[in-house]
């Protein structure tokens, strides 16, 4: 990693303040009777129901959402025994993951304690708090004796997920992999290179899937695992000791079906590949370098099955594919332990998930790829929406059939329609436009490339390799303040400049923007001085030209102003017949689009309707559906105001164009927002859930809406996202952050993107 890299991480991580969580109520407290309700005298009434009926703890307190993720800091993954203070923001990060993925809360754990005597009897004396125990970064083989005894004095299920997590995300991917290459496990071969609690746990839940003991050959440092053998066993190891004269991989590689890899980078080579049987499955788990690459082994073997644990590659092994929804499954029946049919029943989730037809969310969040079973598409991408609404059923009914289920589910219906709005309100919402811009990475022209804001989001983007930045400004000011900065982009190499007043494509440039537009008074001499004055004009004419992909412009001057430079050179699609613009709101309750923030002052009916069917596409592009609310001051016809009149008459044409939305308007915005209300208004209502695209009636009410939100909520923004434009430009707010401007280069690759289809799909 880099030092500016390092630098960035420790910013992340300090401010604006320090840490990743924080602890938040979950009722108001806004009165005197809510705080006599939720403290002294009203919190006797719960003490005195758990008191009387210790099962009511789960209804009356966060006990049945709450998880420990404890470790000691003995094994923390690519960084060794750091100790329990090192380790504490990697615990706080698997929070993150666990709230994000699940909505499930944490308490990170860090304990001071190597013994297993005691770090046993701490984690259990915390049992009256926890739904569940998750066990994280604890060395081998004392994470072994740890879980074990602690799974047999709980109550609560306890999941170690370097060993679990791992095994069922392995168990899926064998499974599919057999699937394609039609063996049966228990006829396979597997080389296992690696012994630690990760390597055991994948052995051991295969061989309960059928695989057969005799046919595992086990390495780790020392060589093959053998009968006899004493330098460096343990008694789990000693499970897979073989009878056998093999001493090295060279060994025991001959003709095997599957190579497991759970070790260091460079463990295995091409040549080795070769001799494995036809059609391999080689599972190359090593983090963040493969025991060996996926274009080594398919030079050697075209065919074969290759998984890793990276995202650049096909078929990753994420063990964030399992953990929060095995415990959000189990933590919802009340579960007291993660038994093997839960596991079983969460690989048989994953592998089933990976066989189904991908959805339309799933399409649009990867950039409209159809996923289909094959090599290429073991398993589930980590951001499938799917997850959290597959596999916690499946935990869930495991727990039942095998009996412990505290609080079965007898709802299931209900239950899955839960775990649907979930979605809806996971933050994770810019996820699926970073992976597919990082995945096709395009160039995006800055016409602000002198402000230091820019600069940073370039260096930012480069290094994550979201898209290659175009600057406009002064070479020598850019390249004075990159060095000034410390930043490490490099001109030539890592971003391009463009000089105003040294354009080699100034002719071409201005004779373009004459014929655009020289029926709009825009004469030659005007032409030529708007190409050497005007950012916004030349980087819309080199997106115009092909020589960019997407421009961003905007942090100094008026957007009406630049919009009207953006307006002269792009076409209007063709299906719309203006310009309007969404902006993205990331609360905490979840994610919302506005329109139109910033162009139309008093949009027509006509314009509404238009402004939603494209707005629906932006939704659509972070892998959300859209949920269409067309907001008034008044609900379903309660009032004659011509505001109200409009919005039900752009309800009446946007169901006519767009059947297929779902859509509900003129409605109040609480009861867009809110289900509950909205029933109580109008039952009968064709929108499920929250709304996330709000429709609003002029320019005054979205962006005072959009402005209010933002800064009472503390939401992050996203836009403005201009829509109705034939070629990805945005215009960016004068108070972007640094950050803010990452983001809207993402969604400039990603709209670039979609053009791109578009004008294929016209061709």
């Amino acid at each position: 990693m880099s030092e500016a890299f390092d630098k960035a991480a420790l910013d992340y991580h300090r401010y604006p303040r320090p840490g990743k969580l924080e602890v938040t109520a979950t009722k108001n407290l806004v009165n005197q009777r809510d705080l006599s309700l939720a403290y002294s005298p009203g919190v006797a009434a719960a003490c005195k129901e758990i008191v009387a009926d210790v099962g009511q703890l789960a209804e009356l307190t966060s006990r049945s959402n709450l998880v420990a993720v404890i470790t000691n800091g003995t094994a923390v993954l690519g960084l060794g025994a750091i100790g329990p203070e090192a380790a504490k923001p990697v615990m706080e990060g698997k929070a993150v993951l666990f709230k994000k993925f699940a909505g499930i809360d944490v308490f990170d754990i860090e304990l001071n304690e190597t013994d297993p005597d005691r770090i046993v009897d701490i984690i259990a004396a915390l049992e009256p708090t926890f739904g569940g125990i998750n066990l994280e970064d604890i060395k081998a083989p004392e994470c072994f004796e740890i879980e074990r005894r602690l799974k047999e004095r709980l109550n609560i299920p306890v999941f170690h997920d370097d060993q679990h997590g791992t095994a069922i995300c392995v168990a899926a991917a064998v499974r599919n992999g057999l699937r394609l290459i039609n063996r049966r496990i228990e006829d396979v071969r597997l080389v296992c290179v690696g012994a630690g609690s990760a390597a055991m746990a994948c052995l051991d839940l295969l061989v309960v899937m059928g695989l057969q003991k005799e046919n595992i050959r086990v390495l780790d440092s020392k060589g093959v695992i053998y009968e006899g053998r004493t330098q460096g066993m343990d008694s789990h190891k000693a499970c897979y000791a073989t009878q056998t004269e093999a001493r090295v991989l060279d060994d025991v590689i001959e003709g095997a079906d599957i190579f497991l890899g759970l070790s260091c980078a460079n463990m295995l080579n091409s040549e080795q590949v070769a001799r494995m049987a036809d059609q391999p499955i080689v599972l190359a788990l090593a983090n963040p370098d493969p025991e060996i690459l996926p274009e080594e082994v398919l030079k050697v073997r075209p065919n074969a099955i290759i998984a890793t644990g990276r995202s650049d590659y096909p078929n990753q092994v994420n063990n964030v594919l399992c953990f929060p929804f095995m415990f959000r499954g189990a933590l919802d029946v009340g579960a007291t332990v993660i038994n093997e049919a839960m596991k079983l029943a969460c690989v048989e989730a994953l592998a089933e998930l990976a066989l189904s037809e991908t959805s339309d969310m799933v399409s649009a969040a990867y950039g409209g790829m159809q996923f289909s079973f094959g090599p290429e598409y073991i398993l589930p991408k980590p951001f499938d929406p799917r997850l959290i609404t597959c596999i916690p059923p499946r935990i869930a009914r495991a727990a039942m059939d095998s009996g412990v289920a505290g609080r079965p589910i007898t709802d299931f219906q209900a239950y899955q329609l839960k775990l649907e709005n979930f979605i809806y309100r996971s933050s994770m919402v810019m996820r699926p436009v970073f992976e597919r811009a990082i995945a096709n990475p395009r160039r995006i022209i800055y016409s602000d490339g002198e402000s230091p804001r820019v600069l940073f989001a370039a260096q930012a983007v480069v290094d994550d390799g979201i898209c290659r930045p175009i600057l406009i400004g002064r070479r020598n000011r850019i390249e004075e303040m990159i060095r000034e900065q410390g930043l490490r982009i490099k001109p030539g190499r890592d971003i391009e400049i463009l000089e105003l007043n040294d354009n080699p494509g100034y002719e071409k440039d201005w004779n373009l923007l004459h014929e655009l537009n020289q029926r709009s008074g825009i004469t030659p001499d005007r032409a030529r001085y708007l190409v050497l004055t005007h950012p916004t004009v030349v980087a819309a004419l080199k997106v115009r030209q092909g020589e960019a992909d997407g421009m961003l412009c905007g942090l100094s001057g008026q957007f009406d102003e630049h919009l009207q430079h953006l307006c002269s050179v792009f076409q209007l699609r063709k299906s719309a017949s203006g310009c309007s613009t969404v902006n993205l709101l990331i609360l905490k309750s979840g994610a919302y689009f506005i329109s139109d923030t910033f162009v139309t002052y008093n949009p027509s009916a006509e314009h509404i309707a238009e402004t939603a069917r494209l707005a629906a596409d932006i939704v659509r592009r972070f892998g959300l559906e859209a949920k269409v609310a067309l907001v008034s001051h008044s609900s379903l016809g309660s009032s004659p105001h011509p505001s109200a009149v409009k919005m039900r008459e752009a309800f009446r044409i946007l169901k006519a164009r767009a059947p297929q939305l779902m859509v509900e308007g003129e409605i109040q915005a609480d009861a867009a927002i809110n289900e509950t209300i909205r029933q109580r208004v109008y039952p009968q209502s064709g929108l499920t859930g929250s709304a996330n695209l709000l429709m609003m009636p002029d320019l005054d009410s979205a962006n005072i809406a959009y402005n209010l939100l933002k800064t009472v909520e503390d939401g992050i923004a996203v836009g403005p996202i201009l829509v109705g434009l034939n070629r990805s430009g945005h215009i960016l707010t004068p108070s972007i952050s640094t950050r803010g401007i990452i983001n809207m280069s993402a969604v400039a690759v990603v709209h670039a993107l979609d053009v791109e289809q578009e004008l294929k799909a016209v061709v």
